[in-house]
């Protein structure tokens, strides 16, 4: 996996331009069953995928936090939000909670979650390839095919599908 992960950025360099071109078109002229291809290729991906043997969004970036998550991990340590907030958050140049360093707080050494249970929504939908409406989102793919090698592979499999 380190291998796999050593050459992401650059291999989502290499096809940066290629995926902007394609995700402005899918914008354009979304298919009709793109979500359900959509669907189809992440149900397939995450079946070959094991992200315990990864977990480089964990160790990389740090997801958003809602207040609603907040409010859930607050009373899963029994805190107070304001506690939770002040121990392991900090507000983004956009207004956002985000953890105040990466990787993780709450990943372990064996790459499992200590919050998987409560763990945030942005965590919960990582990489995001199975929304509804993807062609919304292909800002975020563009930065998470760099980050995660399913969404990478996802993104190669599905330009061979959806011809324009």
């Amino acid at each position: 996996m380190d291998e796999i992960l050593d050459g992401l950025p650059q291999k989502a360099k290499e096809k940066h331009a290629e995926n902007k071109k394609f995700f402005n078109k899918l914008k354009q002229r979304p298919p009709k069953d793109l979500d359900y291809v959509m669907q189809g290729l992440h149900e397939a991906e995450f079946e070959r995928t094991d992200c315990l043997t990864c977990a480089n969004c964990c160790k990389t970036t740090g997801p958003l936090f809602t207040n609603a998550d907040v409010e859930r991990i607050a009373k899963h340590f029994r805190m107070k939000p304001s506690q939770f907030i002040d121990t392991y958050l900090r507000v983004d140049e956009e207004n956002d909670y985000v953890l105040q360093s990466v990787p993780c707080t709450f990943l372990g050494a064996d790459n499992y979650c200590s919050i998987y249970e409560v763990r945030p929504k942005a965590c919960r939908e990582f990489p995001h390839t199975d929304r509804k409406k993807f062609q919304q989102i292909s800002n975020l793919t563009l930065k998470n095919v760099a980050i995660c090698p399913a969404a990478f592979n996802i993104v190669e499999e599905m330009k061979k599908r959806i011809k324009f």
